[in-house]
This record gives C-alpha cells, structure tokens and sequence, in this order.
C-alpha cells in the first residue's frame, strides 16, 4: 500500500491541526470562508494514515531510521 514517511511527531501535528480546522468549522459556521476549515480533513488524514503523497514525491520522511 503506501509507504509510511510520516514520524511520530508530525502525526500528532497533523491530526491535532487537521481536528482543529474542523472544529474551527463548527464553531465559526458563518464566516466568509467557512470551507477552508474542511482543508483539515488532509492533514488529519495524512497522520491517520502514517503517509503523505507529497512527502512521497519529494523523498522526505520523518519517521526514525530502521537500523
């Protein structure tokens, strides 16, 4: 499936960034530019799924080294 390039710490950047965008959604629903909040739902899904496609493209990861 998809190779895992996203550490433990970007995870925990992501989901958090990602739930408070939505979030940000529900308690701001009439603002301007309300469905900018959904753009929460790539980051929250990058770090559920431990890979992000651009990551992948540019040959980056942040997950520890295997020895």
């Amino acid at each position: 499936m998809l190779k895992e390039n996203v550490g433990t710490i970007d995870r925990v950047v992501r989901v958090v960034l990602g739930l408070a965008l939505i979030l940000g959604y529900f308690l701001n629903p009439d603002s301007a530019y309300s469905w900018a909040y959904w753009l929460g739902i790539i980051p929250l899904v990058t770090g559920l799924v431990k890979s992000c496609p651009i990551y992948s493209v540019l040959g980056l990861s942040t997950c520890p080294m295997k020895k």
